[in-house]
């Protein structure tokens, strides 16, 4: 049986779809972590490796590790150089200080036990080592109602809201800078910065539909019609949008960036 809250059935369309765009957050949390150019950095839920090819591309020696084996295939194939291994982040394997980064692109809201990733983290870290984590800050938009009014349309809400707390728990959470602030505050994290940065991606109509199968919502809700269900969800999904919006979507996304250092 599939389970819906893994990214394996989705890790093509995850590459196709966004890992150029977010090569872009990628380039800003690699500035802001800011680590030297021979440092040893680990990538935590390295998805498709693209966080971990922008660093590595800096000179880093970079590992991700991501718990999603499809996703992993696809960057063994995308990027080779770059060393990844399936495992979580709440059970590094990985000795003490092994680490002079830990770095995560949007991965951070979708630890189950907040603390305990943290404290791990913390752990393979060396003393005054940096890490830095990505999440998304803004609130629903327009193409984000249209869609979520599509979804309740065939799905009762009140099943909606479990899924999407199961498999990204600390989504709103982690949309606040001052949230984002305590937690690595209280990892006890030292030096702790966050910013805000906003993004504009282009996306033809069919690509930006294809995309909405990659988030929680979209995982749980093809699940659950089925194939064809879905392919009837989408073909409606697309007369609404060509009928409200212009093709292609300007899509504009706000992103937190927080750094933070482990005491000497």
């Amino acid at each position: 049986m599939s389970d819906w809250r893994t990214y394996d059935d989705v890790a093509e369309t995850y590459e196709r779809v966004h890992a150029s765009r977010f090569e872009e957050v990628a380039r800003d949390l690699i500035d802001m972590a800011a680590f030297a150019e021979n440092a040893r950095v680990l990538d935590v839920g390295t998805g498709t490796g693209v966080v971990a090819q922008v660093a590595s591309d800096s000179g880093a020696a970079v590992t991700g590790i991501d718990e999603s084996v499809g996703m992993l295939r696809v960057a063994r194939r995308e990027r080779p150089k770059v060393p990844v291994v399936a495992a979580q982040a709440i059970d590094l394997p990985f000795g003490p200080g092994r680490f002079d980064a830990v770095i995560g692109s949007f991965v951070i809201a979708h630890f189950n036990k907040v603390e305990t990733a943290l404290f791990d983290i913390t752990r393979v870290l060396r003393g005054g080592g940096r890490i830095a984590f990505s999440s998304w800050a803004d609130g629903v938009d327009a193409y984000q109602q249209t869609w979520r009014e599509l979804i309740e349309s065939v799905v009762p809400r009140e099943m909606l809201a479990p899924a999407y707390a199961e498999a990204a728990p600390w989504h709103e959470r982690f949309r606040s800078r001052t949230a984002f602030e305590e937690a690595l505050i209280d990892a006890g994290f030292r030096h702790v910065r966050t910013e805000v940065f906003k993004y504009q991606w282009t996306y033809p109509l069919d690509e930006y539909l294809d995309g909405l199968q990659i988030w929680a919502i979209g995982r749980f809700v093809r699940d659950m019609l089925g194939e064809s269900g879905w392919a009837s969800l989408r073909e409606r999904a697309r007369a609404t949008f060509t009928e409200l919006y212009p093709d292609p979507l300007n899509d504009f996304r706000e992103v937190i960036i927080a750094t933070a250092t482990k005491p000497s």
